[in-house]
């Protein structure tokens, strides 16, 4: 069972957000909006997390496949199926390469909306208008996205001068 402070607004004539003479529907309506404001909040985090999954996804692929062409083609060679596996190698490494591009601004996107989404919402906590009890936490997605982008360098590195553990 919910206390009388428990129900009462968040929202007087104190805090600025509902005027004096405001009835009680005026201030669990303002109650209300602050909610979904601050839960819509949460839902266009998770939707950036969303959108850097995607790019994830599209990086890791081009990644792969670069990675595999270039192996495949250098153990043709090796094994002397193919004369010359430098034209496979290059195409390889420009696919990692654009892999790697890709989930690099798909961080610096990721982080810079962040940046702004948080901002945006100590504004409108500060002028009261939104609770923002909970923490934003730190993105799971931000840390794997930075984990894949390291291998991929290393990928990179271990195309172009055959060195590290995937040269």
């Amino acid at each position: 069972m919910a206390t009388t402070q428990e129900l009462q607004p968040r929202f007087g004539p104190a805090a600025g957000g509902v005027p004096e003479g405001a009835s009680v529907f005026d201030r669990a309506s303002m109650e209300l909006s602050a909610r979904r404001t601050g839960m819509s909040f949460q839902r266009t985090r998770m939707s950036a997390d969303r959108t850097l999954m995607s790019v994830i996804r599209t990086s890791l692929s081009l990644i792969s496949f670069g990675f595999t062409i270039a192996q495949v083609f250098q153990k043709l060679h090796e094994s002397t199926v193919i004369k010359s596996a430098g034209a496979s190698r290059d195409f390889g490494a420009g696919l990692v390469g654009i892999g790697i591009l890709l989930l690099a601004g798909g961080i610096a996107y990721h982080v810079l909306y962040m940046v702004q989404l948080r901002q945006e919402r100590a504004h409108l906590a500060q002028e009261q208008l939104i609770h923002a009890e909970s923490a934003y936490p730190f993105s799971l997605s931000l840390m794997s996205a930075i984990v894949l982008l390291l291998l991929g360098i290393i990928a990179l590195v271990g195309l172009a001068f055959g060195m590290g553990p995937l040269g």
